[in-house]
């Protein structure tokens, strides 16, 4: 045998390397095909996040992480962020559980021309739009003069520079958000399973409790969490809605930046926000798991 001869060893190699490449060939090719959206999000997000949080970090004692986590006034408005995004997406589920599944059993051509009207919104600046809820709901606004002229209410109800109007102007700001992710996980759904379920003698309330609303929760996981990580960032609508009486952690960290020139604290109450955002995920998830598993 020559010294060049290919070994058993050395053959049983290389059937595992191009094994493996086969394996991984489309893997790569994604990865490169995304490579300038990665290189994007590199340079003009990580690396700037990186820096902020950097800033946060000044001596063992880490004064900023402190002063964020045990100041009472900080606490409580971390506290209310959380909160405001927990009822946005509470509401938003609410009120797009029924559009998604509406769009999802019309016939067509309606579910494009309901899809097309819940887009109209994003045609319009999220400032017109807040500006327009402004107009509204103020004390001389549309809804509390049509309230009044029809004789329903005596004096104008407080839903302006409140929690009251922030919910609302938020809500309608993402409830797109929430119909998109249910209305795909509703589209791709068997009908014959409630209909094979009713003929086996399931009333309608146990269709919805034990088939239907198991088989979307996937997609109510991904709109509440789409919306409630999108809701804590707002700035613009509760600024203008909550009129300086409702404050969420975005406009706290806009004015430490802005006000103060406070580099660090902005950047340790962005990571403290950041941290409890993914915990509430995480606690979502794991309640969901069983019933996502199931379905």
């Amino acid at each position: 045998m020559s010294a060049s001869a290919t070994t058993p060893n050395e053959l049983r190699a290389g059937a595992l390397r191009r094994r493996w490449w086969r394996r991984h060939r489309d893997g790569f090719g994604s990865l490169a095909a995304a490579g300038p959206a990665l290189l994007f999000l590199l340079v003009l997000y990580l690396i700037p996040m990186a820096m902020l949080l950097a800033q946060s970090f000044e001596g063992a004692s880490l004064p900023h992480y402190q002063k964020a986590l045990t100041d009472d006034l900080y606490l409580r408005v971390l506290f209310d962020t959380l909160l405001i995004a927990a009822c946005v997406s509470l509401l938003c589920l609410v009120l797009a559980y029924p559009v998604a599944y509406a769009l999802s059993i019309l016939p067509s051509p309606w579910p494009a021309v309901g899809i097309a009207f819940i887009l109209l919104p994003f045609w319009t600046s999220v400032l017109v739009r807040t500006y327009g809820w402004m107009v509204l709901l103020g004390r001389n606004g549309l809804i509390n003069r049509m309230l009044s002229d029809l004789g329903v209410i005596e004096t104008p109800l407080p839903l302006l520079n409140n929690m009251t109007g922030v919910l609302i102007g938020m809500t309608h700001v993402l409830l797109p958000y929430m119909v998109f992710p249910l209305y795909a996980v509703m589209r791709r759904m068997d009908p014959n399973l409630a209909q094979a379920a009713r003929g086996l003698g399931a009333s309608g309330w146990d269709v919805f409790r034990r088939i239907y609303l198991p088989l979307t929760l996937p997609g109510v996981l991904a709109g509440m969490t789409l919306v409630f990580v999108l809701s804590i960032g707002f700035f613009i609508t509760p600024a203008l809605l909550g009129g300086g009486k409702v404050h969420m952690m975005a406009v706290l960290i806009e004015q430490q930046v802005r006000m103060f020139l406070n580099w660090g604290f902005a950047g340790a109450l962005s990571a403290v926000l950041l941290g409890a955002t993914l915990l509430v995920y995480i606690v979502l998830r794991r309640l969901l798991r069983g019933n996502m598993q199931w379905s």
